[in-house]
């Protein structure tokens, strides 16, 4: 999932840097790549550092765009059936036992399809996927202890509000800014209009999740410039699944060895870490962060379908409205990120 260190150096940006400089191209430190083999080339193809060459360019870089924005789509239609998933495994684990099973799992497919490398490591690489491993612990963590309180659909509208937080920060165009609040305004809509009868500790885990979900954009994108291919999240999701493993035993115990219970935990893996990571961090890899962010609220449309599919959660007209206020934003941000990027590439 991590872009080999080789890519283009302007990818280096870090939410502080971000916050007073323009993001570039290659996409906010272009967190990763799930294949980097294979993903290298379709980036590379699009932009490599020095650009692409005039008139031709500009409209590889519009045509560019197409596969991230795809990927994140994708990965977030991954992870939100695979949160309804956890939502019925729940009952027989815990929300800490489901934690535990999500990571653990994940961390041991990641490691057996990429066996990363253990040497040659600085201390601050090694500094930075430990800190990316805390970050998805904390991630996961926290949201199913706010979907164990409150329901999917409203645990999701608060939780993005982290991303599209970063969005803000990260952008330096007032049109970004205009399409997040349009943005927040489908999430608002699709809570009800208000989070008032929630229960506060739920929302309160949920909006620390949303915290986490801005850290796991930035820190994501680290480990894409310091470690190749997938050795990176493969790392810090083994550092995840040790920080969370002991909190899943402690409240379940034995009922984790249950085979369907493992069956159940492993859907739950494969749906919300593994792919959704590996698609989401090759999208960062062609994709501003400052995108990926206001894209991140399609999340919770896409966890509302999830709850009508999977648990049978009734879709009103007002989520309707909300949904489509949602990826307008969304469609808004990206539309935007053509036209501005693509001007630029031709010029180069």
């Amino acid at each position: 999932m991590e872009e080999p260190r080789t890519t283009t150096a302007a990818a280096s940006v870090s939410l502080p840097e971000a916050a007073g400089t323009a993001l570039p191209e290659a996409g906010a430190g272009a967190g990763a790549d799930a294949g980097a083999g294979s993903s290298a080339g379709a980036g590379a193809g699009a932009r490599t550092g020095a650009g692409v060459q005039a008139g031709a360019g500009g409209r590889r870089a519009g045509a560019g765009r197409v596969g991230p924005v795809a990927l994140v789509v994708a990965g977030g239609l991954s992870v939100q059936f695979g949160a309804a998933v956890a939502v019925l495994l729940m009952p027989r684990t815990g929300a800490l036992g489901v934690v535990s099973l999500r990571l653990g799992l994940a961390a041991i497919v990641l490691l057996v399809a990429c066996r990363p490398t253990l040497r040659g490591h600085s201390r601050a690489d090694w500094g930075t996927v430990i800190a990316f491993g805390a970050v998805l612990a904390a991630m996961n963590g926290l949201f199913y202890q706010a979907v164990d309180r409150i329901p999917l659909g409203a645990a999701v509208t608060l939780e993005v509000l982290g991303p599209l937080t970063l969005s803000v920060i990260v952008s330096r165009r007032l049109v970004n800014v205009l399409w997040a609040v349009l943005a927040l305004g489908g999430v608002l809509l699709l809570s009800g209009g208000g989070f008032d009868r929630l229960d506060p500790v739920g929302a309160a885990f949920a909006l620390s999740a949303g915290a986490m979900w801005a850290g796991y954009i930035i820190f994501s994108a680290r480990t894409g410039r310091r470690f190749p291919q997938a050795d990176g999240l493969a790392l810090a999701m083994a550092v995840a699944a040790l920080l969370a493993l002991p909190l899943g035993v402690a409240e379940s115990g034995s009922k984790l060895l249950v085979p369907s219970t493992l069956g159940l935990g492993l859907a739950v893996a494969v749906l919300s870490s593994v792919l959704p990571y590996t698609l989401e961090l090759l999208a960062l890899r062609r994709l501003p962060s400052s995108t990926f962010a206001v894209l991140m609220s399609l999340e919770p449309a896409i966890a509302a379908t999830a709850g009508f599919l999977v648990l049978s959660q009734a879709l009103s007209l007002t989520d309707a409205l909300a949904i489509a206020l949602v990826i307008a934003a969304s469609m808004g941000a990206v539309r935007t990120q053509v036209g501005g990027r693509g001007g630029r590439d031709g010029k180069e």
